[in-house]
């Protein structure tokens, strides 16, 4: 671990080409060669192989495409084109080809151009190749090299962390994967103007120019209600998780909610006023309005004791956490495919789609907790932390720490 935290230092002095304003952008040397590169001899190559004498011709699949009408339509008799259906079924599945997926010829530079390479795109980053420049055809797979970029964004919020992060003109799902790491610590539903972050994020590109996704969080101090919570990264027993300052674990018992981004339409009360019956009984949950189809998660480990539809709640899943806790979730439009009663599903698993199935005047979840079968308040449920970093790796905990700290503090003075 020491070795990860000097190189999380060392990347510090290598930084460069940085922008000045609230969003600072930090490229690191590239550690891998690119999908497209010139060797030391002048030679070109794309997806890996030698394409100085070769040219690459690019296709898109349209509908009702599949592997026998596209190797067909390349020219292949009849024989060939099941020779190469049989050969890449083990690379390419055809219910996974979609319209607008590409695929591409590398052809001999003659006046026959006889195919030598087919390569399918299966996404931005992996291939499956066919090659047919021996006497079998031989299939593998394929992977563009990612480029990792430092970047570094501090911010006030003035109405939500996901409009901060928009805003700065960054994908706003790292707002989805900060809420992530604080889920226990910060009620994101109560965020409020004068709350402020500074994340340290990396970026996956490949192609070098073409943004893949936000590839992790490598630093976070969110401020909420003049409180700091701290989140450093660190390994053990071989899983990254996230601790604060401290070393204590920031992943709890349970998720502070079911679902990202929504609006608490109704809390836990003991006589509300019912919105379709019109009279006043107890309502021993908390309704989150959200749209039809919004992912609804587990908040903790546990097992399947009910899925099924259960009359005013309609679609209805519950979840026996431990001897003390049980969970309900409500008017689910649909089930996740893999959910079965008896199951063990695991803390932030898909189990359901909001919708507004049962009694119900339009689409939410009604999220209810149990405790020793006695219902409870789900915003004031408490629960203990996991592990903490082992005493023997404390130090090491501490140094990346401290790099971590050095390498947003360097950013931000040179944000000033």
């Amino acid at each position: 671990m020491r070795n990860l935290g000097l190189l999380l230092f060392f990347c510090l002095m290598l930084c460069f080409a940085c922008k000045k304003g609230a969003k600072q952008e930090v490229v690191i040397e590239d550690m891998e060669v690119d999908s497209e590169w010139v060797d030391n001899q002048g030679r070109l190559y794309e997806y890996g192989i030698c394409v100085d004498s070769l040219d690459i011709n690019r296709y898109l699949i349209k509908s009702g495409d599949n592997p026998y009408i596209i190797f067909s339509n390349l020219g292949f008799s009849a024989r060939m084109t099941d020779s190469l259906c049989r050969a890449s079924s083990g690379v390419l599945d055809p219910k996974k080809l979609r319209i607008g997926m590409t695929y591409a010829t590398i052809t001999q530079q003659d006046s026959i151009g006889a195919i030598r390479y087919i390569v399918f795109a299966k996404s931005l980053t992996d291939y499956s190749i066919l090659d047919l420049t021996g006497d079998s055809i031989y299939t593998y797979e394929y992977s563009k090299a990612i480029r990792l970029e430092r970047r570094y964004m501090e911010d006030a919020i003035t109405s939500s962390l996901w409009n901060s992060i928009k805003a700065n003109g960054t994908n706003p799902t790292l707002a989805l994967m900060i809420s992530d790491i604080l889920a226990w610590q910060v009620d994101f539903f109560d965020v409020k103007k004068g709350d402020s972050f500074r994340v340290l994020y990396d970026v996956a590109f490949v192609d070098d120019t073409t943004e893949i996704k936000i590839s992790s969080v490598e630093g976070l101090v969110f401020v909420h209600q003049h409180k700091e919570f701290v989140a450093i990264p660190f390994a053990q027993d071989s899983i990254r998780d996230f601790f604060d300052a401290e070393g204590n674990s920031l992943r709890k018992e349970f998720l502070k909610a079911p679902l990202d981004f929504v609006r608490i339409a109704s809390r836990f009360s003991n006589s509300r006023l019912h919105p379709i019956l019109k009279i006043y009984r107890a309502h021993h949950g908390i309704d989150y309005s959200a749209p039809t189809g919004t992912p609804v998660k587990a908040i903790g480990d546990g097992v399947v004791i009910a899925k099924g539809y259960a009359g005013d709640g309609g679609n209805t899943i519950k979840i026996k956490h431990n001897a003390v806790y049980t969970t309900s979730y409500m008017h689910l439009q649909s089930f996740a495919k893999e959910i079965q009663q008896g199951m063990p599903v695991k803390q932030g698993m898909v189990i359901g789609y909001v919708g507004s199935t049962g009694l119900a005047t339009g689409p939410h979840l009604d999220f209810r907790a149990y405790k020793n079968g006695q219902p409870v308040n789900p915003l004031l449920i408490e629960s203990p932390p996991s592990d903490p970093v082992k005493p023997e790796l404390t130090a090491d905990f501490h140094f990346l720490k401290n790099a971590v700290f050095a390498e947003m503090d360097s950013l931000r003075s040179l944000a000033k």
